[in-house]
């Protein structure tokens, strides 16, 4: 007991130094956060459970201060979400943290099944609606936001034992559960207005979504396929960018784009989930990245390959020309040297890989605009 209560001490006192000096080198930091992380329930069972509820949220705003003050004032501005967040109020940053303004890679995943659907709906030779990209952006955006939110609501006590996650408003106790609560309510009144914007059979074809975004959480408590059901979720704007142009479906492309863009979602999720699948076996959730192992390469050759026959099917289907499928070559190009290079026991490398996707999902989305140009000019 006393040895428990003395590193419980020591681990205490390091934290209050590092809150206090902001001297802290980053692998020092990162140190004293994993082994405050891992000493958890025994600080608990000591009595420190209440201060170290304030020293974990101490030690998530020292760790997100990666610049001396000079390296910041040298430092040129930027639009990324990053310096986005943090030029924001400091009452503010919680809630941009929340919605991930600071990871726009997830925005992007989210939109980028929107705008291959809206560029394959556009009239040949056309490009595609800049109003109604403009519009699912926003959308993409808000949407986003609004399942983080739902996520952290649900895993809170879960992402408190992730030390990739531990940090995040909701886990950390920046934001309580009511206050998220009703910032989902504002983020989700903001994409209903979005929303009615669009013809009758959108509206009533996104709405039908929000049940996906809202369960799609807890399957990683149920099942092993979680990224199948995020699959679903992510991809619904693959049909919902072809209604709102055209007025309702034709399934003959949109079904095959869907199915294309959930074979996408189990590559690059089942990439990411690699990163937390120690943290996962631990705290007891599932998921593709567990399931799979070391046959992962394996399984993301075939739904690689699931993926590519079904935008083939929708580029048929919808007479697409040479641009598009020389794009869908690179896709399969870039894909091949993602999963070959993939290290799936280093987290690093699968964030690196993981980002990668949106560039694919630009490649496409240029090869369809392309090769939709190239339309008219042969009916000419």
């Amino acid at each position: 007991m006393i040895p428990n209560r003395l590193s419980s001490r020591l681990t205490l006192t390091a934290l209050r130094w590092t809150a206090v000096s902001r001297t802290c080198p980053p692998s020092c930091l990162s140190t004293l956060s994993n082994c405050f992380l891992q000493s958890q329930s025994a600080r608990s069972k000591d009595g420190f459970h209440s201060e170290s509820a304030v020293l974990r949220r101490i030690l998530c705003s020292q760790s997100r201060f990666k610049l001396r003050p000079r390296e910041t004032q040298r430092r040129s501005f930027s639009l990324s979400g990053a310096n986005v967040v943090n030029s924001a109020p400091a009452h503010v940053q919680p809630y941009l943290r929340l919605m991930r303004l600071d990871k726009p890679i997830g925005t992007w995943l989210l939109y980028l099944p929107c705008t291959w659907s809206i560029a394959l709906a556009a009239e040949p030779g056309c490009l595609p609606d800049v109003g109604m990209l403009a519009l699912f952006g926003t959308g993409a955006l808000l949407m986003r936001g609004a399942g983080c939110t739902i996520n952290d609501m649900w895993d809170k006590d879960f992402d408190k034992q992730v030390a990739r996650t531990a940090c995040r408003p909701v886990a950390s106790g920046e934001i309580s559960r009511m206050q998220a609560l009703v910032f989902l309510g504002g983020q989700l009144s903001l994409a209903l207005c979005v929303l009615l914007c669009l013809n009758y059979y959108s509206i009533a074809l996104g709405a039908s979504s929000l049940s996906l975004v809202i369960t799609y959480p807890l399957m990683k408590r149920i099942t092993y396929w979680p990224q199948l059901v995020l699959g679903f979720t992510f991809n619904w704007g693959a049909l919902l960018g072809w209604a709102a142009v055209k007025g309702s479906c034709d399934w003959s492309m949109c079904l095959p784009l869907y199915f294309s863009g959930v074979m996408w979602t189990l590559v690059y999720d089942t990439i990411y989930a690699h990163q937390d699948k120690e943290d996962d076996v631990k705290v007891g959730v599932k998921s593709t990245a567990l399931m799979f192992q070391e046959r992962t390469k394996l399984w993301l050759s075939g739904f690689t390959a699931a993926m590519l026959s079904g935008l083939v099917v929708a580029g048929v289907n919808a007479e697409q020309t040479l641009p598009y499928y020389a794009a869908l070559s690179a896709v399969a190009v870039h894909l091949a040297r993602q999963i070959y290079t993939v290290d799936i026991n280093k987290a690093e490398d699968c964030w690196k890989q993981f980002s990668s996707n949106r560039n694919l999902g630009l490649m496409l989305f240029l090869g369809i605009v392309a090769g939709n140009l190239l339309k008219e000019s042969k009916e000419i």
